[in-house]
């Protein structure tokens, strides 16, 4: 187990960040440390009363991390058209579900799942800031003329089907996923109406 750090003054996104990879790293530690506030603020090296006080459940601090990351390591980039918008966003994710810490976000994402629909407020909102991002590619798209799905059928179709294969530990295919989902959300490449 690592020792922990000396705790010194730090401003609040020192402390997020020390707090994230904090969770990252008791994520993907193979002895399987219980993932308890207590043990993410140790690692942290900071005190677990700032932890509460900052995201109040441990739900909050996961749905928070994964969502930060995702923004991070999967930006929704402008390519200029639906299609590269999607493509680019679903390569993104492959690259960063083929490694560890992108397997430990998929596993945060689960782990943050409240055991009460009532308890679901507060990871929503970290949620909906994703879905948000979602919702511009979508608005990008209709203000250059396309006619883009709805979120929830980008989500079923195209974001979905990462996180249903790493939690059943089936493996991404090495080469043509995303284009493969895409084409299944769009229509394929080139046919009339989905460029």
């Amino acid at each position: 187990m690592k020792e922990p750090t000396t705790r010194i003054r730090r401003s609040p996104e020192q402390v997020r960040a020390a707090v994230h990879q904090a969770v990252l790293d008791l994520l993907c530690d193979p002895e399987g440390e219980d993932l308890t506030i207590p043990a993410i603020a140790q690692r942290a090296g900071v005190n677990h009363t700032s932890v509460y006080r900052r995201w109040g459940s441990l739900d909050a601090l996961l749905a928070d991390m994964v969502t930060t990351r995702l923004e991070r390591d999967s930006p929704l980039k402008d390519t200029g058209s639906l299609r590269g918008d999607l493509l680019a966003w679903a390569e993104a994710s492959v690259r960063s579900i083929r490694t560890p810490q992108g397997r430990a976000l998929v596993r945060a994402v689960i782990l943050s799942m409240p055991n009460h629909p009532q308890d679901q407020t507060e990871r929503t909102q970290h949620f909906q800031r994703r879905v948000r991002s979602i919702e511009q590619i979508r608005q990008r798209a209709i203000a250059r003329g396309e006619d883009p799905p709805p979120v929830e059928q980008i989500l079923d179709q195209l974001i979905a089907p990462f996180y249903v294969r790493t939690i059943f530990g089936i493996d991404l295919p090495d080469t043509g996923y995303p284009e493969l989902l895409v084409d299944r959300l769009l229509g394929p490449a080139g046919a009339p109406g989905t460029d």
